[in-house]
C-alpha cells in the first residue's frame, strides 16, 4: 500500500483552526513575472473570509490588484501537523478601519498592546485590507492518521 495524504478535517475543524489565536498564515500571490510571492501575515477568519492588512504599496497589494488568484496556507506544526489551504479570490479594500486592526492584532496580543502596535503600524504607511473569499479548502490532520501515528511512536 502507498502512503498518499493525511486524513481531511471536518468543517467545523477547519472553522475552528482558522479562528485559533496566535497562528500565523502563509500568504500567496502570483508575481508579475509568474513566480509564487509567499508571506507570512497575521489574519483574521470572519463571516467565512480570510482577512489580511498590507501596506497598498507590498508586493501583495500590487498582485492582488493584478491577479485576486491567491493562495493561505494555515498550519500548525506538530507531532501531528494539522493544516488548511485556503484557495481563494482576494480583493482590495482600500478603507482600512483602524479599530478592524485592532481586532486583528488582538488575535495575537493582549487588547492594550494591539491598541498600541495598531496606531504605530498605520503611522507608517496607507494600509489596506486584503478579502480573500475562498472558492476551496485542502486540509490535512495528521492526529487523525494511523499509519503517521505509528510511524512517529
Amino acid at each position: 500500500m502507498t502512503y498518499t495524504q493525511s486524513p481531511h478535517m471536518t468543517t467545523a475543524e477547519i472553522d475552528s483552526l482558522l479562528k485559533e489565536p496566535k497562528v500565523v498564515a502563509r500568504f500567496c500571490s502570483r508575481n508579475a513575472d509568474g513566480t509564487i510571492h509567499a508571506a507570512p501575515v497575521w489574519f483574521t477568519y470572519e463571516d467565512g473570509k480570510v482577512l489580511v492588512a498590507t501596506p497598498e504599496r507590498s508586493v501583495k497589494a500590487r498582485n492582488v490588484r493584478r491577479d485576486g488568484n491567491v493562495t493561505v496556507l494555515v498550519d500548525v506544526h506538530g507531532p501531528p501537523t494539522r493544516g488548511v489551504i485556503v484557495y481563494g479570490r482576494a480583493e482590495i479594500e482600500d478603507e482600512l478601519d483602524p479599530m478592524w486592526g485592532v481586532t486583528l492584532f488582538e488575535k495575537y496580543v493582549e487588547r492594550e498592546q494591539a491598541e498600541k502596535m495598531c496606531s504605530r503600524v498605520l503611522g507608517l504607511s496607507k494600509w489596506v485590507r486584503v478579502v480573500v473569499s475562498p472558492t476551496r479548502f485542502a486540509s490535512f490532520d495528521y492526529g487523525k492518521d494511523e499509519k503517521w501515528k505509528a510511524v512517529i511512536d
